[in-house]
């Protein structure tokens, strides 16, 4: 159930809803970074690590990390990849397919709803990303420990 609360109008809520949502996209965007610069090191390290005489199970746990590692990579690009679908209404894909007129008509509207439906969305998909992005990168480091203890034995 809604509640109204007093004081508080639909514009603010709007406004608020706006900026939150607005905010997200960019913090997944600077997460997914972070992650590919870290998952890059650590490729990088297991390529050169790759060919120095290692034990045949080392070598099969660290090719399963390396391929793990390049999925969670995968999934960083498709994060921070540009959506440029302009079918909300309220984004500049949409605003570029239009004329000057057209553009004057649709600032007539509020478009915060709109604008709030298409950025949670996009927000999502990028959150949902990352959460296997990061999940994968877990796993990658749990089997180069596996294959850092197998070495040692």
């Amino acid at each position: 159930m809604t509640t109204t609360v007093p004081g508080v109008s639909e514009d603010t809520n709007l406004d608020a809803a706006c900026t939150t949502v607005a905010a997200e996209v960019p913090r997944t965007d600077g997460k997914a970074s972070l992650l590919l610069a870290f998952n890059g090191v650590v490729l990088a390290g297991l390529t050169g690590a790759a060919n120095t005489g290692l034990p045949a199970v080392t070598t099969v746990v660290g090719a399963a990390t390396v391929l793990t590692l390049g999925a969670a990579a995968v999934l960083l690009l498709l994060v921070v990849r540009p959506r440029l679908q302009g079918t909300d209404r309220a984004s500049f894909p949409y605003w570029a397919s239009l004329d000057d007129d057209t553009i004057r008509t649709s600032m007539r509207a509020d478009a915060r709803p709109a604008r709030i439906r298409g950025l949670s969305g996009i927000a999502l998909r990028k959150h949902r990303q990352l959460k296997r992005a990061v999940d994968l990168s877990l796993a990658a480091l749990a089997l180069l420990l596996i294959a850092a203890a197998s070495a040692l034995i």
